[in-house]
């Protein structure tokens, strides 16, 4: 570790330049995840820095998740899962909500959700299909005065399908997308007319292609789905309601 732990200067605030030699040295592995830091004095002596640039990089860096502060035991190299990352996104998604986001989410859907549909015919297990099943039957009994709690149920569907590719960057990519479709269809569509038993069909037709394990049948099915989504956004959209 002598390459990291060296003297930092004072050209820039050293707080950053500490911040940053760390970051970079688990980024390159060269303090991998579960890694114990040497102890704050000896980072002190080996930056040439005082302990307050050091403990305020030391917090920004357990703040951003990076590393660990155990009290009584040391300083550690996190580690960072997927749900680390989708809560990241899922803040962004959250700030950023309006309807020219939406009409983005609709697109990305569109380009990526068939091919996930596809890959999840083939992948599929039989806890996954038990989990589908399982889902689609709360849908179907749900009170369909409780929309909420359909918009849920519609967003849990098709993040089981994207998990039943069992491809962990699949999962980062759409679960925060996912996380809005309660929201987008509370805002536009939550109330039309037939849209449950419509939107059940579509689930219901997914779900026996997974089955079969029919990819092309998947992909067209899932295709026509978020075709028709787009056309009732289209139609209902009112930005008022955003």
């Amino acid at each position: 570790m002598d390459d990291i732990f060296q003297n930092i200067g004072n050209r820039l605030t050293l707080s950053q330049r500490i911040e940053r030699t760390l970051e970079n040295a688990i980024r390159e592995k060269k303090l991998p995840v579960g890694s114990k830091l040497p102890t704050e004095r000896e980072m002190c002596e080996s930056f040439g820095v005082s302990r307050t640039a050091l403990r305020e990089a030391l917090r920004r860096l357990s703040a951003r998740g990076l590393i660990s502060i155990h009290k009584g035991s040391g300083m550690y190299v996190s580690e960072i899962d997927i749900q680390d990352a989708v809560d990241t996104l899922n803040l962004y998604y959250d700030l950023k909500f309006d309807k020219s986001l939406l009409l983005q989410i609709i697109e990305v859907r569109s380009i990526f959700e068939p091919q996930i549909a596809s890959l999840a015919a083939r992948n599929r297990t039989g806890k996954d299909l038990e989990e589908l099943t399982a889902l689609l039957k709360e849908f179907e009994m749900c009170d369909p005065d409780n929309t909420q709690r359909e918009a849920d149920l519609d967003n849990h569907f098709h993040l089981a399908i994207a998990k039943a590719t069992h491809n962990p960057i699949v999962q980062i990519t759409m679960e925060p997308i996912y996380s809005l479709l309660p929201r987008m269809r509370n805002y536009i569509y939550g109330n039309i007319e037939g849209e449950k038993e419509t939107t059940l069909k579509f689930h219901r037709s997914l779900l026996d292609s997974l089955n079969r394990q029919e990819e092309h049948q998947a992909r067209q099915i899932m295709q026509e789905h978020l075709d028709r989504t787009r056309e009732i956004y289209m139609e209902h959209m009112n930005p008022e309601n955003l």
